[in-house]
């Protein structure tokens, strides 16, 4: 039932039961007014009747027939033994053989008390009546009146009063209905603005003229606008927590206390290979190796755990923690990258301590052997210059590691301007002919582009690296061609020798340091294996790239291709 409704049925309740008390009360009260006025009417006409007596008791009996008659009322003379001595409403003959009324609660009231009264049906009359006796006579002088007339009085008296009381109650309702109403529509009106803020939609708030209830509007909107301000204070946390999840490189999987996926950002979706509008599965069904599994189940147990774990080709570090209400929290960090670069650096340090440890056994024994020997002075210049060339090798591996770091670091930049490759190449070259013409190598130019945009040390140091590298492996009576090339924006320097070629597994990594195609005779020439890394950060310091091509056995063409600058002068011949 509606609240309009249950005020209604209840205002109606409350009148109906108001108005039959009324009508009860009122009847009661009317009753019991007419009984007593009865009573002292009935009392005065006893005491009246007691003076009418004379003393002659021949007279008795035609006086109650005459007051009877005038009155309307029954008179009844009784003596104080309780015999009849007079009654208005039997004859005279039969008066003597009425019964004794000593044992009648009135008239012993009235010979005890001066008045006496009862109301009892008359087996006589067959009648209910009220009988008044007074002290009088020659006992008492007993009056009775019937009270079905003051009942008949109460009877109307409580149709009218009744009537009044259903046309109070029609009033009543109709004045129930529109109180009601006016009441509950204002209610009605605010259950539906609370259902609007529950749904989060603009709410309208009513206005009833009742204070109470709008007293009540008032509360309701202070509070509408208390919420949506701690809404829009919680929606902007939300979506800053959400900003901030998404923008961490680790990945981050929240789960519930059933499993079920509630935020997993972008890095993660990432690192497990699924797709930014793919649903995801259950956390106990996310991961396909066992180490995972195992991780997440120690977790929904309510334990910390961490673990190393690989994913195809990437390695992750997987930390999980429970949450209150038995949910989970992952974090999963790419380290691939970090092992990769621990590797390197074991590499590295291997790499170098072997490097460095080839002409420190030959300065150490040869220096040795001077100290400890008397040798002849053709057999100590000899094991001098072999200790001089492995102090140079090893100088030579300290500058280009040092070169080398410089360039990683940052504290390199290059100064790019317009270079004439040809003269820069020709400088480059005249260092190395001494060697070139003990081996019989031949160098020649190609230069479709006869300038480029570098630093100036920068294209010397390539250019000196490539060539040196090409001398190392180009035979007896070859040729070690500089040649340039437009390409896309910007010339492509490349260097090609004739050598002996570089096979198809070892060519994408000779950009590697320390990595070399043919390592023994490497080092016979005292090459580093620094040179092409060194090339390649050089040449990516400017914007630009390396490339190698080879053929085995007929030599190789190792290029660096350098964007061209806005504007710069760069001609075609």
């Amino acid at each position: 039932m509606t609240f309009a409704g249950r005020l209604v049925v209840g205002t109606i309740l409350v009148l109906v039961f108001a108005i039959v008390t009324l009508v009860m009360s009122a009847e009661l009260s009317l009753r019991r007014a007419l009984t007593l006025d009865l009573r002292a009417t009935l009392e005065r006409e006893a005491t009246l009747a007691a003076a009418a007596l004379g003393p002659d008791s021949l007279t008795w009996q035609p006086t109650v027939e005459r007051l009877g008659e005038q009155t309307g009322l029954r008179v009844t003379v009784i003596d104080s033994t309780g015999r009849v001595r007079a009654e208005s409403e039997e004859p005279e003959a039969q008066v003597g053989a009425l019964e004794s009324h000593a044992n009648r609660p009135e008239v012993k009231s009235a010979l005890a008390h001066g008045v006496g009264s009862d109301q009892r049906l008359s087996r006589t009359l067959g009648a209910e009546l009220l009988y008044v006796a007074v002290r009088g006579g020659p006992g008492v002088v007993r009056v009775a009146s019937d009270v079905g007339h003051g009942s008949r009085i109460v009877e109307r008296a409580s149709d009218a009063v009744f009537g009044s009381a259903l046309l109070a109650l029609v009033v009543g309702i109709a004045l129930a209905f529109f109180a009601g109403r006016s009441i509950a529509q204002p209610l009605t009106r605010i259950t539906q603005a609370a259902h609007a803020m529950a749904q989060g939609t603009p709410p309208r708030f009513p206005r009833s003229g009742v204070p109470d209830v709008d007293a009540l509007v008032h509360a309701l909107r202070e509070m509408h606008e208390q919420l949506e301000q701690r809404f829009a204070e919680l929606r902007a946390e939300r979506a800053e927590s959400a900003a901030l999840v998404e923008a961490m490189v680790e990945g981050v999987i929240a789960a519930d206390e059933r499993g079920r996926i509630v935020t997993a950002n972008g890095a993660a979706r990432r690192l497990l290979g699924y797709r930014p509008d793919e649903p995801l599965p259950a956390l106990d069904q996310l991961f396909r190796t066992k180490q995972a599994r195992e991780l997440v189940a120690e977790v929904q147990r309510g334990q910390e755990a961490q673990r190393q774990i690989e994913f195809d080709s990437q390695t992750v570090l997987l930390t999980g923690r429970p949450l209150g209400g038995r949910g989970a929290l992952l974090v999963l960090h790419d380290v691939t990258e970090l092992r990769r670069l621990e590797a390197v650096r074991r590499d590295f340090v291997a790499n170098v301590s072997h490097e460095l440890k080839t002409p420190l056994t030959s300065i150490s024994g040869y220096a040795e052997t001077l100290v400890g020997d008397q040798t002849d002075p053709a057999t100590t210049r000899r094991f001098l210059e072999v200790i001089l060339a492995n102090s140079r090798r090893m100088q030579r591996l300290v500058d280009d590691l040092l070169d080398l770091s410089r360039i990683e670091s940052g504290g390199w930049r290059p100064q790019p301007e317009v270079l004439d490759v040809g003269m820069v190449g020709r400088e480059v070259w005249t260092l190395l002919a001494a060697r070139a013409e003990e081996r019989g190598v031949r160098f020649a130019q190609d230069l479709a582009v006869p300038t480029t945009f570098a630093d100036p040390d920068a294209l010397r140091q390539v250019l000196s690296n490539l060539m040196d590298n090409a001398l190392r492996y180009t035979p007896r009576g070859g040729t070690i061609t500089l040649r340039t090339r437009r390409e896309d924006d910007g010339v492509r320097v490349s260097v090609r020798d004739t050598g002996s070629g570089i096979t198809g597994d070892h060519l994408p990594r000779i950009f590697e340091r320390f990595y070399r195609a043919d390592p023994a005779r490497s080092r016979e020439e005292g090459g580093t294996g620094l040179g092409l890394a060194i090339v390649k950060h050089m040449v990516e310091g400017h914007g630009g790239s390396v490339r190698a091509e080879s053929e085995f056995g007929r030599g190789s063409e190792i290029s660096a291709w350098f964007p061209d600058a806005a504007g710069a002068p760069v001609t075609n011949s």
